[in-house]
């Protein structure tokens, strides 16, 4: 393999890398975006509706289940 050839390869190599650094940073923004506007419609639905998040997502018999836990209503804790 020739200097030229090997410096080629390694340029090749690196805007390969570079390009998936770019995409992976597109995906995680796009991620980090999504995750924002679920929150936050998720705390509107909240304020109009007034059953929390776990409620909205199922979840909700298992955070009553541990607020009557923390309040003693049982006699088990979880």
């Amino acid at each position: 393999m020739t200097d030229t050839s090997a410096n080629e390869k390694w340029f090749q190599d690196r805007a390969a890398q570079q390009i998936h650094l770019e995409q992976l940073k597109r995906a995680e923004r796009f991620n980090g975006r999504a995750a924002m506007l679920g929150i936050v419609i998720g705390i509107l639905t909240e304020a109009i509706t007034g059953s929390g998040i776990a409620h909205q997502i199922g979840l909700g018999a298992l955070v009553d289940g541990y607020a009557a836990c923390r309040t003693q209503f049982l006699p088990f804790c979880f």
